[in-house]
């Protein structure tokens, strides 16, 4: 939300990915030059992130959603969920953009502790739902990090039960006290 965070944290990035090609901006002023705008806020933030940007959002554009509806939102814990009106947090996101913008629903069930560890294959399955051509395009970014595979998870509909899982995964983690985040993967798909 803050340009000085966002070019610190690109910075950040640059340390760690020298060879990227990554600068710092303002939510407004980036998602204005993206063609996928990803947003990764608390499901708390969700609804005015999405407000805050809706209109420099162009014909045309993906927005991923990555929120889920933990239960943290209103005081309780992050091993359940609470009800959107709208199905899950994805269609809740599609509810606010302009019409033309093309919502996806990913990354709920991935690891921040395991995208953090460059060195290492993530080894985690993204279920990627919305229309399909963009659900394609996002499903393309998972192969840019080792491990990640993009799956496809058909309509923005499904969203609702990948964003369920992320809930299952978070008491799983708490359970077998893995901090580093327990993952997915679906065997059996063809290559």
């Amino acid at each position: 939300r803050k340009a000085d965070r966002a070019v610190a944290a690109a910075e950040e990035v640059r340390t760690a990915v020298p060879e990227a090609d990554v600068s710092g901006h303002e939510n407004s002023e980036a998602a204005k030059q993206a063609s996928t705008v990803i947003i990764s806020v608390p499901f708390e933030h969700t609804a005015s992130t999405v407000k805050s940007i809706k209109e420099v959002l162009v014909d045309g554009q993906i927005l991923v959603s990555m929120a889920v509806p933990l239960a943290t939102a209103v005081g309780d814990g992050a091993v359940r969920t609470v009800g959107i009106w709208q199905g899950s947090a994805a269609e809740l996101v599609q509810s606010l953009v302009p019409a033309g913008i093309e919502v996806v629903s990913a990354f709920q069930n991935v690891s921040a502790h395991r995208l953090r560890e460059l060195d290492q294959s993530v080894d985690c399955d993204v279920v990627v739902s919305g229309k399909k051509g963009s659900r394609a395009r996002v499903m393309e970014l998972c192969s840019l990090v080792p491990g990640l595979r993009g799956v496809d998870g058909g309509p923005l509909a499904n969203a609702r039960i990948v964003e369920e899982m992320t809930a299952l995964l978070i008491g799983m983690n708490i359970r077998y006290k893995l901090p580093e985040g327990l993952g997915i993967r679906f065997t059996g798909l063809p290559d």
